[in-house]
């Protein structure tokens, strides 16, 4: 997380960063804190690498999260996903990664991603994590993202 109190990639020329370790996450102040209300973002081009093989695996991540005091930056973020394209990681390494690094440095009220990785082998494989029990009150929409069927 940038320890600037102004985000280091909103208004600025940024790149890719090389690994999601160094990449670095904005996070400003949430403009309505009190309110409880759900933020998703949707990255249907997800890329990372297989650890085995060393090929490109490919997901549909959808990251719903009910803010406390700060939002996640955007295009901090779009950087962040984007650092995996050169990240070998299992998909259930990566999309946990993902959730937990979010909750841990932005601490929403609440948090799921829901990994829904294209077929490796002929097996599609979902990954889904959240933080806890949803806030009671949350209104908690479907990812709408439908099982893999191929030509079935």
């Amino acid at each position: 997380m940038s320890d600037n109190a102004t985000p280091l990639h909103l208004g600025q020329t940024s790149s890719l960063p090389a690994s999601p370790e160094e990449a670095v996450l904005d996070y400003v102040p949430n403009p309505r804190p009190q309110a409880l209300y759900m933020v998703r973002f949707a990255a249907p081009e997800f890329t990372s690498l297989c650890p085995v093989t060393g090929q490109p695996d490919f997901a549909h991540l959808v990251i719903d999260y009910a803010p406390g005091e700060t939002i996640v930056e955007s295009k901090s973020l779009k950087l962040f996903l984007g650092s995996f394209r050169n990240h070998c990681g299992f998909h259930e390494d990566v999309t946990v990664g993902i959730g937990e690094r979010l909750f841990n440095e932005m601490a929403p009220k609440w948090l799921r991603i829901g990994g829904y990785w294209y077929p490796r082998g002929g097996i599609p494989i979902d990954v889904f994590w959240q933080s806890g029990t949803p806030p009671e009150g949350l209104f908690l929409p479907d990812q709408g993202v439908a099982p893999y069927r191929g030509r079935g």
